[in-house]
Formats: structure tokens, sequence, C-alpha cells
């Protein structure tokens, strides 16, 4: 199996602190784009000496981050957990000693160091840096304890060193690093032994004749990553996916259907999990008869005949369990809190998700959305414009606080 099958869509992060080597890190990062990764570059504040966020934003196609408390992160700090569960594999290169220390110690003085606390995929650090100091006993020491964590350490090679001396401390080759993240993620399994939660997602197709079929803009972004973060938050998730052509996110169980009706089916039968979360754009209605011959265009117009289809919502709400979390979505363009607010009552849930696709930031597709939670304890939680993956982390965060879960 090659490189390239393996890390296709996997996300990585990126952290470089500030020694010579850094400059090969330019190279990881464009070879780990080439390969279809993602990819989130970190700087520490002294990295900045040698490379720049420029070359690295643009090779990553990502913001670059150093400092815990972004400028521009109108009022949310809490990137580094959402990173942490964002990344299949975190990758710290070069590690200098100071950075090195810092990871076996638990500082937290930088996007790097606080990711590194907050990840729950594994890491791979690669040490670079002068002989001597890779030699040192301290040095040795923090290496060996990372290596007892669970942590994978690359050896530094040995050659010829910034400081015109040679022996071991030269930063891994770029190809190297990938091998081995490679080789990292191919032996990972994904935690599935949490509670278990339900989550649909994307639109549904209602046929109107063999060629032809009712639907909406829904891609399924939101709900996929809702799955994506609840598995890597350690429960065990089906997804119930619509017409998509999003990849299923790893370690989660997907079911496929077409219709409402398929959907409901889908869903009536896992309706005892612990969190049900409804983010799918059901059909409100279909065919009234599906025409067995494509339909001929005529001289007039054509009347078309609809029913509505089951109500998954309300009937889970009515069925549901006292201790089921059971989570709806409301996508409103008028009078947006009062639906949203017709709905949690109406339909007996815990908490409803708001969003308005013509306000700046919200919409369809695979980019950025903006949502308000509405608690059937009348709490409002509304949420500034992220991108669909944060969104999922913090409705998981909001809306499950006490379900246990696989630390």
């Amino acid at each position: 199996m090659n490189a390239k099958s393996r890390l296709n869509g996997k996300r990585f992060v990126v952290g470089i602190s500030g020694g010579i080597a850094a400059y090969k890190s330019v190279e990881l990062v464009r070879m780990l784009r080439r390969e279809g990764a993602e990819v989130q570059v970190l700087l520490t504040p002294d990295a900045h000496r040698f490379v720049t966020p420029l070359t690295l934003g643009t090779l990553s196609e990502r913001e670059v981050l150093t400092e815990i408390f972004p400028a521009n992160e109108n009022g949310s700090w809490t990137k580094h957990v959402h990173l942490g569960l964002w990344a299949d594999l975190m990758i710290v290169a070069p590690a200098t000693a100071n950075t090195l220390s810092k990871l076996v110690s638990g500082v937290c003085d930088s996007m790097l160091t606080a990711v590194a606390l907050s990840a729950r995929c594994p890491m791979l650090v690669c040490p670079a840096m002068d002989h001597d100091m890779y030699e040192h006993p301290s040095t040795q020491d923090n290496l060996e304890t990372l290596r007892s964590r669970g942590t994978t350490v690359m050896d530094a090679p040995e050659g010829l060193l910034a400081s015109g001396l040679t022996g071991k401390g030269r930063l891994p080759e770029p190809v190297d690093i990938v091998s081995t993240a490679a080789v990292i993620l191919a032996y990972s399994t994904p935690r599935s032994s949490g509670p278990q939660v339900l989550v649909t997602a994307g639109p549904t197709r209602e046929s109107l004749d063999p060629v032809r079929y009712i639907t909406n803009r829904s891609s399924g972004t939101m709900g996929f990553e809702l799955a994506r973060a609840a598995q890597r938050l350690g429960y065990q998730v089906t997804l119930v996916a619509g017409p998509t052509a999003l990849e299923t996110p790893e370690g989660v169980a997907r079911v496929d259907v077409e219709t409402a009706r398929e959907m409901h089916r889908v869903v009536m039968d896992n309706r005892n999990a612990d969190v049900i979360i409804m983010a799918a754009a059901v059909a409100d209605y279909e065919a009234g008869e599906v025409a067995g011959d494509k339909i001929k265009k005529g001289d007039g117009d054509l009347t078309l005949t609809l029913r509505r289809t089951p109500d998954i919502l309300r009937e889970l709400g009515t069925l549901r369990r006292e201790d089921q979390v059971l989570i709806g979505f409301a996508l409103e363009t008028r009078d947006a809190e009062k639906g949203a607010l017709n709905k949690l009552h109406g339909k007996n849930v815990d908490w409803i998700v708001l969003n308005n696709p013509t306000e700046a930031g919200a919409g369809f597709g695979p980019g950025t959305n903006k949502v308000t939670l509405f608690g059937r304890d009348g709490s409002v939680e509304p949420l500034p414009t992220m991108s669909k993956a944060d969104v999922a982390l913090a409705i998981l965060g909001v809306a499950l606080p006490d379900i246990s879960r696989e630390a």
C-alpha cells in the first residue's frame, strides 16, 4: 500500500518549533498536501525566525496559527480543543530541545503546545538540534518519557549539523516522516466503545418518475461532521445518509438511503440509540403517485399531487426514552426563532439547532455555518460563524455535557 492511498483525506496538525531545520518542514507540508491530506500548521513564536506563515499558509491553504488566543477568532478561544479532535495525526517537526521539554512537562504557552495537550490522536515527534544537545541526558530522558506515553519518536539521523559539527541531531528527511506517518495511521484503530449515537445527514430524493425527483440543496456536510466529531469523542456512531458524494468518516457505520420513507424505516430500527441527532434535510412531501414511465412534456402546465412524508422527528419525540437525548435541526428563512421554538416544544426534543441559509457564513455546502442552539430548559446558545467541523464539536459540547464518554 503506498503512502498516497493511506494519507488521502487524512487530517494532520504539523507543529513547527524554532530551529534551523524548520526549513525542511516546508517540504513536509508540501508532500502531505500532494498526497491528498489536509494540513493545519502551527508555529511557535521562535519558528517565525526561520520560516514564514505566508509560505506555509500558501502550501497548506489554511491560516497558520501561533497564539492560543488569535486576534481574528471573534471571541472563540477553543481552537486548540477543536484541532485536537480534528486531527488524525499530530506531527512536531522539528521538535527542539525546548519544545520537547514543554511537551513532557505540559507547558501550554503556544497553540502548538495547547493542541498537543488537547490531542486525542497519535503524535509523531521528530527531534532536531545540535549533537551535544541531542545526546544530553535531559533530552534523552524527555524522549524516553514521550515514548513511554505512546508517542512515536523518530531518531535524529547522523550527519553535518548547522554548527559545523558532525553527529546525531539532524531532522529526518520529509519523505521518511511521511512514510512513518502512513505506518502510524495504518495501525491506528478508532475508538468505538462509548454510548450509541444515531446521526442523519443529507437530503432525500422523492421520485416523480424513473428519471426525475424532488430534492433540496443539502450537501450533508453538517451531519457528516457531527458523525465524525461524535466518533472522535468515543461514541459508537451510526450515520444514516441521504444521497451525497461525501466519504464515510473513519470508524462510523453508514447506512445509505434515498427517500424519506427509507430514512424513517432505518431511524425507527435504530431509535434506541442513547443520542439521536436529526441533521438531515428530509423532504416534507413526496409524489402522490410515481409515474411508471417518464412523464412526457405536454402543451400545457403540469400539476403534481404531493402528500406528506412521515414526520420522523415528531415520532421520535413521542417514542423517546426518558434518558435519551434528542437533537433536531431547524432551517428557517423567516421568523427563524419562532419556527425553532415551535419545533422544540411541538416535537418534544432536547435541543433545536437553528440556522438560516440566507445569512452570511451559513448555508449549504462544505464551508462555514452559523447556528443558535435552543434548549428545552430555556437556554439559548448562539455560536459564531465557524467551519462546520468546529460547529459540530461546539454542538456536541453544548448539548451533550453530561453523557459519559471514553477519555
